[in-house]
C-alpha cells in the first residue's frame, strides 16, 4: 500500500476569472480558464506547480469568465506537451463559446456520464445556472473527490449528494442578498444574480452545505464571491456558522478564495492498495 495526495489550487475565483487546479502529481487537470494562460502558468509556478501536468481542460459552462483563454491555452499547452491537450464540455457549452476562444481539441461530454482523464475519474454533473447546459465537475482517484459546485442559483438534491461526497470542495457563496439588493446594480442584473439559475447567496450556501455535508470534507474554499455584493468575513461567516451548528467547529479548515492570486494549495491523502 501507499498514499498519496490529492491536491486543489484556486488560481482564481470572482466575476472576473475562474479557475481551479486539481492533481496528484501525477496527473492533473484544470476546472474553466478564465484567466489569460500566462496568469494561469504564473499562478501555477508561485505555488510551486511551475512543473504541474495539465491533461485535460474542464469547462462548466461558456461564460466569459470560465473560458476566456480556452484557444490562447490550447495552443500553448500543445507547445509545452508536443500534442493536443483535450478541452471537455457539454454540447450546450460548445455550441454557444464564441470563435475566438474556441479550443482545439475540443471533446464533447455528458452530464450524468463520467469519464477518465488519464487515471482520474471525472464527473460532470447538472447545475441550475442561465446558460444552454451547464455542469460542476468531480474529479476522483481511488475515491478520493475534489470538487468546484459554483454558478448555480440554487441547491438541488443532486448538488448536496455531490458535495457529501467531496474531500476537498469549492464552494460558491457569491453574495449578500441585503448588499446586492442595496447596491448599485441594475434591478434586471439583480434579479438575474439572485434567480434560482444564477448564483448563491452566503444564506443558500449555507444551506447547501448543511445539506451536503459528511464527515468525507477535509477542505472547504469559499468560491466565486462578488466583489461588489458581498464580503470575505460574512462569507466565512455563514459558513463557519454551518460547522458549528453541527457540532463540528473546527474540524475542517475553511478558506476563502481570491480573485487576484492563488490560494496555497490543499491536499487530502488517497491511499491505494
Amino acid at each position: 500500500m501507499f498514499a498519496r495526495d490529492v491536491q486543489v489550487v484556486a488560481l482564481s475565483s470572482g466575476s472576473k476569472g475562474n479557475c481551479t487546479y486539481v492533481t496528484d502529481g501525477h496527473a492533473g487537470v484544470l476546472i474553466d480558464c478564465g484567466l489569460s494562460t500566462k496568469q494561469i502558468l504564473v499562478r501555477m509556478a508561485k505555488v510551486g506547480l511551475a512543473d504541474g501536468p495539465i491533461d485535460a481542460v474542464l469547462l462548466t459552462h461558456e461564460h466569459w469568465d470560465h473560458v476566456a483563454s480556452a484557444a490562447i491555452l490550447a495552443r500553448q499547452l500543445k507547445k509545452r506537451n508536443g500534442r493536443s491537450v483535450p478541452f471537455y464540455c457539454t454540447q450546450g457549452t460548445a455550441d454557444n463559446l464564441k470563435e475566438r476562444v474556441r479550443p482545439d481539441g475540443l471533446e464533447i461530454i455528458r452530464s450524468g456520464e463520467p469519464f477518465r482523464v488519464r487515471h482520474f475519474e471525472v464527473d460532470p454533473f447538472t447545475v441550475p445556472h442561465d446558460t444552454v447546459d451547464p455542469v460542476g465537475y468531480r474529479v476522483g482517484v481511488s475515491g478520493t473527490w475534489a470538487g468546484v459546485l459554483t454558478d448555480l442559483g440554487q441547491s438541488t438534491t443532486l448538488v448536496a449528494h455531490k458535495l457529501s461526497t467531496l474531500s476537498i470542495a469549492l464552494l460558491e457563496f457569491n453574495h449578500d442578498l441585503e448588499m446586492l439588493l442595496g447596491g448599485e446594480y441594475p434591478w434586471e442584473l439583480k434579479q438575474r444574480i439572485k434567480s434560482n439559475t444564477g448564483h448563491l447567496s452566503n444564506e443558500q450556501a449555507a444551506t447547501l452545505l448543511r445539506l451536503g455535508l459528511s464527515d468525507t470534507l477535509q477542505h472547504l474554499l469559499l468560491g466565486h464571491l462578488s466583489e461588489d455584493n458581498n464580503r470575505p468575513d460574512i462569507a466565512l461567516a455563514c459558513a463557519l456558522g454551518v460547522f458549528a451548528e453541527a457540532g463540528e467547529a473546527g474540524r475542517v479548515p475553511v478558506q476563502v478564495t481570491r480573485q487576484r492570486e492563488s490560494l496555497p494549495p490543499v491536499s487530502a491523502r488517497v491511499q491505494d492498495w
